[in-house]
């Protein structure tokens, strides 16, 4: 849910026009997204980013049909503008299997400062909620076209 993150040397590698192929930079992401897909895993991931982009979610954007979509991620793309009706989580989550939440937290600068999991079924059930809500309304990666 964020327009930029810390930026990393692949993110300046990446905009300064040296490309590269991102499953053999993360082939880990590949392999462990592959296998859960392979056995019946649904891998979602929703973007919801202010327009025009930032240029680190243009780079997300560029990164994501030869990375997430091959490892066999669906990407959905939201406006924020589009979301303003919607009650969203406070933080980057990860939701997993509605039992769990990983929430991701940041500092004013983009740089991680830890991550908290969370069980509580009211908390889970409040971002399942809010993820199907971000998931129905938002573009397929296919058909977004960044702004």
């Amino acid at each position: 849910m964020r327009d930029a993150y810390a930026l990393d040397q692949d993110c300046a590698e990446w905009t300064s026009g040296k490309r590269f192929d991102p499953a053999e930079r993360w082939p880990w992401w590949a392999e462990l997204v592959s296998a859960s897909v392979a056995r019946g895993v649904d891998v979602r991931r929703a973007r919801i980013v202010s327009e025009p982009i930032s240029p680190y979610v243009r780079y997300e954007y560029e990164l994501t049909s030869g990375h997430n979509i091959k490892a066999g991620e669906s990407v959905r793309w939201l406006p924020r503008r589009e979301a303003s009706v919607l009650a969203l989580p406070g933080n980057d989550l990860w939701l997993f299997d509605r039992s769990s939440v990983l929430f991701n937290h940041f500092d004013g600068n983009g740089e991680m400062t830890g991550e908290e999991l969370v069980t509580d079924p009211v908390v889970v059930d409040l971002c399942a909620s809010a993820f199907t809500a971000v998931w129905e309304r938002a573009r397929p990666h296919e058909d977004y076209r960044p702004v």
